[in-house]
């Protein structure tokens, strides 16, 4: 008989802790399972854990950086928008003009003409006034709208929107004199002119920089879908390996439970010596 004592059972101590040490195992794998991570803490991989945290504030990071962008957008897109509305309204500004400069109108004509020249300008002011995403206005510099940098990454690069001072040379242009054909002509090669050259520099510039926001949003969404993927790979439960393993702790544990119940039954083989 292996065991001569009723206080001291060694079988019941080895089966206990292999028991223990498969409960244990279990309560890991089952984490796993539950939450799809295999590090989910610095206990169970210091290192690991610390490389992850500064992934994930990397990838919060990025977003943050892709908002900002998105909002640049926004405001690129709505000077843009309200420039092409005025480079339009130039065309039938420039039509205006050209029949004010000619001399054989009547004066009543030149007043009507007149009259749809301003209206033309007012609606270039309001196009202006209109131009606002989040409370910024890229085409008034009469207020002092500064230019727009955003962050374009995570290591304090910016992209730059220009303010465009659409403004001024509206408001140059609404002021002139058109009492005559000549006065129509000069205003033709010097405040028009000045101002559709404004207008057309302006939706250059605007559209590449709206185009490098575009491009770098691109960029830095496929960064983030890099970047999560390789967080994945440090902490992420390869779930079919788990489940396999989950099962076979399982049958471990019932096993290890009926070899204690049965190192456990040892001593009352003693009692049969005392019959």
């Amino acid at each position: 008989m292996a065991n001569n004592s009723i206080l001291t059972n060694p079988e019941a101590l080895i089966a206990l802790r292999n028991l223990e040490r498969t409960n244990r195992t279990l309560a890991t794998t089952q984490n796993r399972v539950s939450t799809g991570l295999k590090v989910t803490g610095a206990i169970d991989d210091a290192s690991n854990f610390a490389i992850a945290q500064g992934i994930r504030g990397d990838i919060k990071a990025l977003g943050a950086v892709v908002q900002g962008l998105n909002n640049a957008k926004g405001i690129a897109k709505v000077a843009i928008a309200g420039t092409t509305s005025i480079s339009d309204l130039l065309q039938t500004v420039r039509q205006k003009l050209t029949e004010l400069s000619n001399e054989g109108i009547t004066t009543i004509q030149r007043a009507i003409l007149q009259s749809d020249f301003q209206q033309l300008l007012s609606q270039a002011a309001n196009f202006i006034d209109n131009a606002v995403f989040n409370g910024v206005n890229l085409l008034d510099t009469t207020g002092a709208s500064p230019n727009i940098n955003t962050l374009s990454n995570i290591n304090g690069g910016t992209l730059t929107l220009t303010a465009q001072d659409l403004r001024t040379q509206v408001g140059s242009l609404a002021a002139v004199s058109l009492g005559s054909a000549s006065s129509a002509q000069a205003v033709l090669a010097t405040q028009f002119s000045d101002l559709q050259s404004v207008v057309n520099t302006a939706l250059g510039s605007l559209g590449a920089e709206a185009r490098a926001l575009e491009l770098q949003t691109a960029f830095l969404e496929e960064i983030t879908d890099a970047t999560e993927e390789g967080l994945g790979n440090i902490v992420d439960a390869d779930m079919a390996r788990e489940s396999a393993r989950l099962t076979a702790l399982q049958v471990r544990q019932q096993l290890g439970v009926q070899v204690l119940g049965i190192a456990n039954q040892s001593p009352q083989i003693l009692l049969g010596l005392f019959q």
